[in-house]
């Protein structure tokens, strides 16, 4: 099953499209790429998509939400399919700036849960679809389950200490991946090099408030030209998010990206902005701002990609969590081309 749509519900990131230099690019065009995926975000995607009437997860025999196995093995098969290197990247402990919108989302999650229930009750399957979406929880078993899959598989993946999207960026300022993959433009802040959207999902965006939908596609943003267009160093561009809000803080009510964009180029500092304008910000910005651009990472990690253990995904995913057996088999062989294929093919890329 490859995943059709998205609804972006889980976490909202920073609202930065109308100011980041985006390229459109088609998957193919990262042949021998290694990319850092931004495993959680991945996963919430799955999640939130691969569901049944009325926006039910799947399920094994026991009751298992089986979606994110389901989403992670068949899109990574599709990514090393095309050529691409993926390499997973799993949210350690979160920091304590975090703790406020944390709390926010479960309190999201339980008001989404009561009115998908409402919506069944009346019968009405597209909000209920809706809702479900948005009460998504990814669990440390299902996150544990999802590495063993990409054990299975011969995919490499990497524990951060705290955040998962910090720990990508680092890895391709070190050179070790060519990019990071997120839907979430905080990649940026903490200095990822480059940043693909859209890669671990395809097709089509449901559009709530609108009947209506748009096509998804690949998206490449470049940091440093990102930089250049605006004409704002990194740390600027950390200043500027703080003032509009981000994951770590909460922002100013009514400055969006360009009326924060304009008053750090007016300004130059988050601190000559909320002194000039008169501006009060509850938020420790010192910790905020150190927290984009030092974040804890670790350099202990090695990134090997493996052969396929097949007794172990049939073991995994059919007989324990109930996946149709001709399915996973066939999804067994596409891997197995697909890495013969790369190994024959020019290493100059890796």
């Amino acid at each position: 099953m490859e995943v059709q749509a998205v609804h972006r519900v889980i976490k909202m990131g920073l609202k930065l499209g109308k100011l980041v230099v985006k390229h459109e690019i088609k998957l193919e065009s990262l042949r021998g790429r290694i990319i850092a995926i931004d495993a959680y975000n991945a996963l919430y995607q799955f999640l939130a998509l691969i569901r049944l009437q009325y926006g039910i997860p799947l399920r094994d025999r026991y009751g298992r939400i089986t979606s994110h196995l389901n989403g992670l093995l068949f899109r990574t098969v599709r990514l090393v399919e095309v050529g691409i290197r993926p390499v997973y990247v799993y949210d350690g402990k979160p920091p304590e700036l975090k703790s406020r919108t944390l709390e926010e989302r479960i309190e999201k999650k339980r008001e989404a849960e009561v009115k998908w229930r409402e919506a069944i009750a009346r019968g009405d399957l597209r909000d209920a679809w809706a809702k479900a979406v948005q009460t998504s929880r990814l669990s440390r078993e299902m996150a544990e389950d999802s590495k063993k899959l990409l054990d299975y598989m011969g995919i490499p993946w990497v524990q951060a200490p705290s955040e998962g999207e910090a720990q990508a960026a680092y890895m391709t300022r070190v050179g070790d991946v060519w990019a990071s993959a997120s839907q979430d433009y905080d990649s940026l802040l903490f200095g990822s090099v480059r940043l693909v959207r859209n890669l671990t999902i395809t097709g089509k965006k449901f559009l709530r408030k609108t009947p209506g939908y748009y096509r998804l596609k690949p998206e490449l943003i470049n940091l440093e030209e990102t930089l250049e267009k605006l004409d704002l160093t990194r740390e600027q561009l950390v200043d500027m998010c703080i003032l509009m809000g981000t994951d770590y803080n909460e922002g100013v009510k009514g400055i969006g990206p360009v009326k924060a964009y304009k008053l750090i180029k007016k300004y130059g500092s988050l601190e000559k902005i909320l002194e000039g304008e008169g501006i009060s910000l509850d938020a420790d910005v010192d910790s905020v701002r150190s927290f984009f651009l030092n974040p804890p990472v670790t350099s202990d990690y090695e990134l090997k990609w493996g052969d396929v253990d097949e007794d172990g995904l049939i073991e995994f995913l059919v007989e324990e969590r109930g996946f149709q057996r001709r399915r996973v088999k066939k999804a067994i062989d596409r891997l197995r081309k697909a890495k013969v294929r790369g190994k024959q093919s020019t290493l100059e890329f890796y």
